[in-house]
């Protein structure tokens, strides 16, 4: 069968890969038309341009991204979408306070946040109607791949991680934008995603391969730990005691030698960028800026008090160090597991107490310190942040949605209406799109879908959401089934 190879080659799915010796063996077929090779490389650069979108607002201006994973499911009721005249079996035991957004009010929980929503966008109407079960960990893959699963047993959980799933958003992000610099692309960090047993769901490269998968940064001690990322360990960033630098450029320079004596038809591996991997790999380790990066304690007392000494605060500041020294993806996993207690976000019980003391006070000062401390240093024009959980939590307190069962003072699962934040590479700033109703229950206006957010991400940098990549089967799939949303961006 005669096939015309375009803008991606298929057999790798890898655009700024070349044309493989499978697209060269179809030329003969193409002779038959008059094709000469000129001419279908010239096709292929015309179907490299045609397929490229016409962007539109925010297209391209991200260079750089920050997930803020808000893991188990805030309570948007009482965050960041405050109701008022609700039932007593509804209303929040917040106060509401103003904004630096007329008309705009955030719960007594989050002060700080309140004095620089002017500098984000929040999209007070996110929400979806699940497959299955509202567990967590098929709202986790969702998110995180823009992809649903088939795969959940009768208790909720998924299977585990496995090479053939979708692959995280950030994988994608670094095959597609490689870096040019020395350093770590993606990082994940201070924890895995994991609900019960299941540990990592959507947090690897799938079928792109584990060549994409991000590095992980998860301190010892567990996650009521809060002092654990003065712990941190780089080892694998380190050269051993009895290898000098030194030594390790002089093996570098003897492959290049060898590499270089080698017959034209053989060296095959230029094709594959290896000489170019490797070179970086090399860099970074030898010139230790991936190190330098995770040292906290070159930062001033005052900054790291002021991002909080606890494990999301230091988190936060350690993906702007990352950002800072080159890093593209860095995916801030909120540090208590869901189906659990104290700062957890998945407050079936003692929400007054967890969101007042506990899990509020770490996200208010963490995150604001992370938007402002961006925009001081001019970063912010260049790295998008997103702020966003797998759900919200139910209108009514004390009713089961899920399957779970909650208090008086807890809420259960609520997909179908939400709060997610966006800001810096484009976005706009003060500026709520959508809004909930009455009770927060549902949209009233401009609903968002979460693989709407990750399209907009995409979109950001440049890419066109549907994208086709091919799985581990060669089917081609879409990065993901939606189209951004523009109104987000200025």
């Amino acid at each position: 069968m005669l096939k015309l190879p375009g803008g991606t080659c298929s057999d790798l799915c890898d655009p700024h890969l070349k044309m493989t010796r499978r697209d060269l063996l179809r030329i003969g077929g193409a002779g038959m038309l008059g094709l000469s090779l000129g001419s279908l490389f010239r096709l292929q650069a015309q179907a490299a341009e045609t397929s490229q979108p016409s962007g539109g607002p925010g297209w391209g201006k991200a260079k750089n991204v920050i997930l803020v994973y808000l893991q188990g499911g805030p309570s948007h009721l009482d965050l960041w979408d405050p109701k008022e005249n609700l039932p007593d079996n509804m209303v929040s035991p917040f106060k509401s306070i103003p904004t630096r957004i007329p008309g705009v009010h955030f719960s007594e929980v989050l002060p700080e946040l309140a004095k620089v929503n002017d500098k984000f966008t929040m999209i007070r109407s996110m929400s979806y109607t699940p497959n299955g079960l509202f567990n967590h960990t098929a709202a986790i893959y969702q998110i995180m791949t823009g992809y649903t699963t088939d795969k959940v047993s009768p208790s909720g959980q998924l299977e585990p991680p496995d090479p053939k799933d979708f692959p995280n958003f950030g994988s994608q992000l670094v095959r597609l934008r490689p870096s040019t610099e020395p350093m770590l692309p993606f990082v994940m960090l201070p924890r895995p995603l994991q609900e019960s047993n299941v540990v990592g769901k959507g947090g690897a490269a799938g079928f792109l391969g584990k060549a994409y998968d991000p590095y992980t940064l998860y301190p010892e001690g567990d996650d009521m730990d809060l002092n654990k990322m003065e712990r941190l360990k780089t080892d694998d960033l380190k050269l051993p005691p009895e290898v000098f630098a030194l030594r390790l450029q002089r093996r570098a320079r003897l492959r290049e030698s060898i590499e270089q004596a080698m017959p034209d038809m053989e060296k095959a591996v230029e094709n594959y960028n290896l000489d170019g991997y490797y070179t970086r790999a090399l860099d970074l380790i030898v010139s230790g800026r991936a190190r330098n990066a995770f040292d906290l304690t070159q930062e001033a007392g005052a900054m790291r008090d002021r991002y909080g000494r606890n494990t999301f605060g230091q988190s936060c500041l350690l993906a702007r160090r990352l950002i800072e020294a080159g890093t593209r993806v860095v995916e801030v996993i909120w540090p208590k597991v869901a189906n659990s207690d104290n700062h957890s976000w998945d407050t079936h019980v003692d929400l007054t107490k967890r969101l007042k003391t506990q899990s509020g006070p770490l996200l208010d000062q963490g995150l604001s310190a992370l938007i402002s401390d961006l925009d001081q240093r001019g970063l912010l024009a260049e790295t998008l942040v997103v702020a966003i959980g797998e759900f919200g939590r139910s209108p009514q307190k004390g009713v089961s949605t899920s399957g779970n069962t909650n208090s008086a003072d807890g809420r259960d699962h609520w997909p179908y209406c939400y709060t997610a934040i966006m800001a810096g590479a484009g976005v706009k700033r003060g500026y709520v799109h959508g809004k909930s109703d009455k009770t927060g229950s549902s949209p009233a206006e401009d609903p968002v879908h979460p693989m709407e957010v990750l399209a907009s991400i995409y979109h950001a940098f440049g890419i066109d959401p549907e994208t086709i990549v091919y799985n581990h089967l060669k089917q081609p799939r879409e990065l993901v089934k939606a189209r951004a949303v523009t109104k987000l961006f200025a």
